[in-house]
């Protein structure tokens, strides 16, 4: 009877104790000088399962972390130190990758999960701040054998954040930086949601260019191409659409003037209480030379918007144009996501 009730004992003593096993493991540190769990943000990410019911957390320490990092996880939360001092970094051109490697995730960050959030650092892919106006590269062809060679110039494509299959994404308080084109590029143009709040992104053409739905909020967006800064594609499903709220438009300090869109496929763009600097040129955005048929737009609407320096007409109060002409009130996060999601529940 002593045995029994000894064994019933440490049986409730290590039940009592589970919560806090499973807190510690889906916690995991990841610190450069050792004193975490890793030293690198690949290991940490690789060393979770795939799915989890429950959210696994990665925290970073300070420090510059020059790493290509893929997520292939589920619920999972990447979370910086600090903003400014939690930096992954990469310097990857997406031509040259391409032909040196089979896989198509050439980001400083790929995510290939769902319910993945970052938070709190700096994403950044120096690519094009790194080469000359023109770079050379020379390589041999896989097929033939042959040395080829191929320019590749500065503002070619360099994903900072790239995804292709990941829904229900959230970044929050971070800064994703490139100096070429489509630094943001979640791409699941099937099922992606995303969003961002408080962030800063920066980069050429195309530079933040979601698939599917999208909503913004509290965000600055760096112009550093006069082409185009944002990007849409809703062509899977006419409810799609990409939000921007309470957001800000700068030229780069170089930077003499952008645009502030286009588009290659069908896309829906709301831009309410936005604001943009002198260097925003006075062009709407705009269909690509080399888009595909459009069948839904041109859809971009406007409220409450302004620009330094004085308006253009293109971006004046047109919402009750748009699709159920909802008023500004309307157009909330829940609303964006057509009810599928709340990024805002914890």
């Amino acid at each position: 009877m002593i045995r029994i009730n000894y064994l019933r004992s440490a049986i409730i003593f290590v039940l009592a104790l589970l919560p806090f096993v499973s807190w510690s493991q889906a916690r995991i540190v990841v610190a450069q000088n050792g004193s975490g769990d890793f030293k690198t943000i690949r290991e940490a990410v690789n060393s979770v399962p795939d799915s989890s019911a429950t959210l696994r957390i990665v925290f970073v320490k300070n420090g510059t972390y020059a790493e290509k990092v893929t997520i292939a996880k589920n619920n999972l939360l990447l979370q910086g130190e600090d903003r400014a001092k939690t930096i992954i970094t990469g310097s990857i051109s997406n031509v040259i990758y391409s032909i040196e490697h089979r896989d198509q995730y050439s980001g400083v960050v790929n995510l290939d999960g769902d319910d993945i959030t970052i938070s709190n650092m700096t994403i950044q892919n120096t690519f094009g701040k790194d080469v000359p106006d023109s770079l050379q590269y020379e390589y041999k062809d896989r097929f033939t054998g042959e040395m080829r060679k191929i320019g590749v110039g500065r503002t070619s494509h360099q994903f900072a954040l790239r995804s292709f299959k990941s829904t229900r994404l959230k970044v929050i308080n971070c800064n994703i930086l490139a100096w070429g084109a489509d630094t943001v590029s979640p791409w699941d143009s099937n099922e992606g949601m995303y969003y961002f709040k408080n962030c800063l992104m920066q980069g050429g053409v195309d530079f933040y260019c979601p698939r599917g739905w999208a909503y913004a909020e509290d965000c600055t967006f760096v112009c550093l191409s006069p082409t185009a800064a944002i990007w849409h594609d809703g062509g899977k499903d006419k409810s799609m659409k990409s939000v921007w709220n309470n957001c800000k438009f700068v030229g780069g300090p170089t930077t003499v003037s952008y645009k502030l869109g286009r588009y290659h496929h069908d896309s829906h763009f709301y831009l309410l209480n936005c604001t943009f600097d002198e260097k925003m040129q006075d062009v709407r955005i705009y269909k690509a030379a080399t888009a595909k048929p459009v069948y839904w737009g041109p859809r971009e609407y406007y409220y409450n918007c302004h620009r330094t320096g004085g308006d253009y007409d293109w971006f004046r109060n047109n919402l009750t144009e748009a699709p159920g002409s909802p008023s500004a009130e309307d157009i909330t996060v829940q609303w964006t996501f057509d009810g599928k999601w709340n990024p805002l529940e914890k």
